[in-house]
C-alpha cells in the first residue's frame, strides 16, 4: 500500500488478547495464516512490549490511552486501599481518556476494563471484567436488547477452570465465545454504517484457551479461526479507506511451577499470617477453611460469584476475615507485617504513612524496599536460576507516589501467584501456559508502509501512532512516541510533525457513579479473587 500520499481518517484496532508474535511469524511462514502475512506483507509489523507485570488490566489501557499506569491509574484487577481491602477496577479508576473519548464516531466492543460502559459518540460493548449482562454493559441501553435479539447465546467471558477436565468441551466453548464475538462484531459494524472514526474491538479467546491449552496443534486450529476474523478486519478497513492496527496486549509461553512471592517474604520473616485465635481458631479446629466452605456451596449450586454479587461488601470482609485459609489480604497479620504482595505481583511495604496498621516508617521505606528487592531476586531454583523479574515502582511508574513499591512476576517457565502457601514453589495445577511480555502489532492502511519492520514498539506507542496516523493530536502527557517506521516515506504522517494537545480526565456522570457504587459493594472477593 505505499505510494500514497492522501492519509486515512479512520482507524480500526484489532485487538488478540495473549497472542505472541513467535506463533504468528512462524505460522504466517508457513502459510497457515494467510490474512496475517498478507498483513505482515502489504504493512508494517513487530514485536509490541507489554506494562510490567504485562497483564490484561494494565495493558489495555496502556494501549487505548498511550500512558503507562501511574498515568491511566489502574495497577491490577483489584485496587487496594489503605484498610488492607481490596475492590475491582472499572472504567471509573480510568484517569486519562481512551481513544474513544478522543475520536468519534467510535464503537468500541469487548476491550477488557470498560465496564460501566460509558456514553460515548457511538458504541460500547463492555468486556472482560462486567460482573453481569443486567444493567451498563452497552451504550446505548437498547444495544443490549439487539445483543440479545441477534446473539441470544452471548457471554462475556467464560470460566475456563471449569473446564480444566474437559478439553473437548472446553474447546468447543471456546469456538463458541469466538463465533458469538464474531458476531457481535458484525453487529456493531451494522450500526455503524459508514459514519465512524475508530473502531476498537477486542477478542479475549486466545487468552483464556493459551491458558489451559499449550499443545501446537490444537493451538493452530485456533489461530486459524483468528486469521479468518483478521481478515474480515482487513476487508472492512478497506472498504472503509480506514487504518488497521491489529495488537495483543501481551504474549504467552509455557509455565511449569508456580512462585508463592508472599511465602518467600513469609520465609524471610517480612511477613506474618494471622494466627487461627477467638472465631478463626474455633472454626480451623472444626475443619471448617474457605476452601470447605465455597466447596459446599457450590455442591447445592450456591457459586463464589452469587455471594459476591449479592451481599454488601462490608458483610463479605467481616466474614472472609473470621474464616481460615490462605488469602494474601485476609491471612495476614499487618501488625508485624513488614511487605507483602498484592494482585498480580503489586509489592507493597507497609508503610506507616499509606497504611492504616503499617510497621514501617516513610524514612526507613527505601532500605527496606531495596533488602526485599534483594530478597526476591536471590530465589532461584535447584539450577541457581533466578525464579522472579523484579521492578522498582518508583521506576515503573514515576508520576504516581501511590503505586506499588515493588513488581515482581515469574521469570521464564514460572509464574507467580500471591495467595498464601506453605511452599515457595507449587505445581500449575490445571493451567499450562501464562502471560509473557512480546505481544505483536501489526498495521496496514493507505499510508502504511509495506513490508516494514517495527522495532522497538511498545503497548503506549500504539495510540500516538494511529492518532497522527489519521491526522489527530497526540496528548502532551503521552508516555508513547509515534512509530514513523510503519509509515510509508511519501505519505502525509511520515512528512508530518506530531500535533500536541492537552487532554483532561473524563468524569463520570452521576448515574454511572451510582451504579458503579451499587457493583464495588458486590464485586467484592471471599478469599480467591486475588
Amino acid at each position: 500500500m505505499s505510494g500514497s500520499t492522501t492519509p486515512s481518517e479512520r482507524a480500526f484496532v484489532l485487538g488478540l488478547d495473549g497472542v505472541p508474535w513467535r506463533l504468528i511469524e512462524r505460522w504466517s511462514d508457513e502459510g497457515h495464516l494467510p490474512n496475517v502475512a498478507r498483513l505482515r506483507e502489504e504493512g508494517a509489523s513487530g514485536r509490541l512490549d507489554s506494562t510490567r507485570p504485562p497483564t490484561t488490566p494494565l495493558a489495555w489501557p496502556s494501549i487505548a490511552t498511550g500512558v503507562w499506569p501511574d498515568k491511566h491509574g489502574i495497577y491490577g484487577f483489584q485496587n487496594l486501599s489503605s484498610e488492607y481491602s481490596h475492590e475491582m477496577y472499572t472504567s471509573r479508576d480510568l484517569e486519562q481518556p481512551a481513544l474513544w473519548d478522543q475520536l468519534g464516531p467510535a464503537h468500541v466492543g469487548n476491550v477488557p476494563m470498560t465496564y460501566p460502559a460509558r456514553e460515548i459518540d457511538g458504541t460500547m460493548v463492555a468486556g472482560m471484567m462486567t460482573p453481569s449482562r443486567n444493567q451498563k454493559w452497552t451504550y446505548p441501553a437498547d444495544l443490549g436488547d439487539e445483543i440479545d435479539s441477534r446473539i441470544p447465546n452471548y457471554e462475556i467471558s467464560l470460566d475456563y477452570p471449569e473446564y480444566a477436565d474437559r478439553p473437548a468441551e472446553f474447546e468447543a466453548a471456546v469456538d463458541d465465545m469466538l463465533a458469538n464475538r464474531r458476531e457481535l462484531m458484525q453487529l456493531q459494524m451494522d450500526r455503524a454504517g459508514d459514519d465512524w472514526q475508530l473502531f476498537f474491538f477486542v477478542y479475549t479467546a486466545p487468552d483464556r484457551f493459551q491458558h489451559l491449552v499449550w499443545d501446537m496443534d490444537r493451538l493452530l486450529a485456533h489461530y486459524t479461526k483468528l486469521d479468518e476474523i483478521v481478515g474480515d478486519a482487513i476487508e472492512y478497513t478497506d472498504d472503509h479507506d480506514a487504518d488497521l492496527y491489529v495488537v495483543s496486549d501481551h504474549g504467552f509461553g509455557p509455565i511449569e511451577q508456580l512462585v508463592y512471592v508472599n511465602r518467600i517474604l513469609e520465609n524471610e520473616g517480612y511477613l506474618f499470617r494471622r494466627e487461627d485465635e477467638g472465631t478463626r481458631g474455633a472454626l480451623a479446629s472444626l475443619g471448617i477453611s474457605r476452601e470447605a466452605i465455597t466447596g459446599a456451596l457450590n455442591r447445592v449450586g450456591i457459586t463464589e460469584e452469587t455471594l459476591v454479587q449479592s451481599l454488601p461488601r462490608r458483610l463479605v470482609d467481616s466474614v472472609a476475615e473470621q474464616i481460615p485459609g490462605d488469602h494474601a489480604l485476609y491471612d495476614v497479620d499487618y501488625d508485624r507485617t513488614v511487605a507483602f504482595v498484592h494482585d498480580t505481583g503489586n509489592c507493597y511495604i507497609n508503610d506507616t504513612e499509606r497504611f492504616e496498621r503499617g510497621v514501617v516508617s516513610p524514612s526507613e521505606r527505601p532500605e527496606v524496599k531495596a533488602d526485599i528487592k534483594a530478597v526476591f531476586e536471590s530465589a532461584t531454583d535447584d539450577d541457581g536460576e533466578p525464579l522472579l523479574d523484579v521492578h522498582d515502582g518508583d521506576d515503573l511508574f514515576p508520576t504516581d507516589e501511590d503505586s506499588p513499591d515493588l513488581v515482581v512476576g515469574g521469570r521464564e517457565v514460572y509464574e507467580s501467584r500471591s495467595g498464601m502457601s506453605e511452599t515457595v514453589l507449587g505445581d500449575t495445577g490445571t493451567y499450562d501456559a501464562s502471560h509473557r511480555s512480546e505481544g505483536i502489532v501489526l498495521c496496514r492502511g493507505p499510508s502504511i508502509a509495506a513490508g516494514a519492520t517495527l522495532r522497538g514498539a511498545r503497548v503506549v506507542d500504539i495510540a500516538p501512532t494511529l492518532l497522527h496516523g489519521i491526522g489527530e493530536p497526540v496528548p502532551e502527557n503521552a508516555d508513547g512516541r509515534v512509530l514513523f517506521d510503519a509509515f510509508d516515506e511519501d505519505g502525509t504522517p511520515a512528512k508530518t510533525k506530531v500535533e500536541r494537545t492537552s487532554v483532561s480526565r473524563i468524569e463520570s456522570d452521576d448515574d454511572v457513579d451510582e451504579d458503579f457504587d451499587d457493583v464495588e459493594d458486590r464485586l467484592k472477593g471471599l478469599g480467591y479473587m486475588e
